[in-house]
């Protein structure tokens, strides 16, 4: 092989990388971590959806959870669970 010819194959082979290290890593990092608070939501956690609004789980079927949102306790609505941004487990008091 000449040297350019050499260059050219070492530089995409750094580009490779760099592309798994600043794209594909964090998005599987971040693919584990959704998959994780789908697998732990429960009734009754206090969740933060992905438009920022905070709610109470009160049901789960499927790929669909009910949250309930704000204090009047009227504004239930059934939505994705992948919409899911945050889980705060409720503290359980010890007698």
């Amino acid at each position: 092989m000449s040297s350019p010819m050499m260059q050219t194959v070492m530089a995409l082979i750094v580009c490779a990388v760099l592309m798994y290290f600043m794209a594909i890593r964090p998005q599987k990092k971040y693919d584990e971590k959704k998959k994780q608070i789908r697998n732990s939501l429960a009734i009754g956690d206090s969740i933060k959806t992905s438009s920022g609004f905070y709610g109470v789980i009160l049901g789960i079927e499927g790929d669909v959870v009910v949250v309930e949102f704000g204090n009047d306790k009227h504004c239930r609505i059934p939505m994705d669970i992948n919409c899911i941004e945050e889980v705060d487990k409720p503290e359980v008091e010890e007698a």
